[in-house]
């Protein structure tokens, strides 16, 4: 084999990894207890629920969903309910199923993360309640925790 035709079996095997496209799937926000909630001492508590979910789609290209839901209470009644789902679309090739698995669970949705963050702050601040600033996620551990609880079982 020639070293050009050496270079470019190589090449096949070489993994691609770009970033096609961001953009919002879904988008809701809700204050239902407004507009009394603006009248009352603000002591807020937030909880926050994260999911991924991907799909393939045609030839090498994935959809990768990251959905954030945001619940912000003030005592005991709810202040506002924020949810976005964020999504992308990759190009990804060359990858054992194994980086496969950790490229679309960990690495797409921690690219993902800031975008979705931001749309959630920018709904919010919208909704005229404080600026919602939500701390960056190890998706990488939360990836490590799913592989396991899914061993376990």
């Amino acid at each position: 084999m020639t070293e050009q035709a050496t270079g470019a079996a190589q090449g096949e095997q070489t993994p691609q990894f770009s970033l096609q496209r961001i953009y919002v799937r879904d988008l809701s926000f809700e204050a239902p207890k407004s507009p009394e909630i603006f009248r009352q001492e603000w002591t807020p508590s937030v909880a926050m629920d994260l999911n991924t979910r991907q799909k393939a789609l045609e030839g090498d290209f994935h959809e990768v969903v990251l959905t954030l839901s945001v619940t912000v209470k003030n005592g005991e009644e709810t202040a506002f309910i924020a949810e976005v789902q964020q999504a992308g679309i990759f190009l990804i090739k060359g990858l054992d199923a194994e980086s496969m698995s950790h490229t679309l669970g960990a690495f797409c949705p921690n690219i993902l993360f800031p975008y979705a963050r931001e749309t959630l702050d920018s709904l919010v601040v919208r909704g005229s309640f404080p600026a919602l600033m939500l701390a960056p996620v190890n998706f990488d551990a939360l990836y490590a925790q799913e592989l396991q609880r899914q061993q376990a079982n």
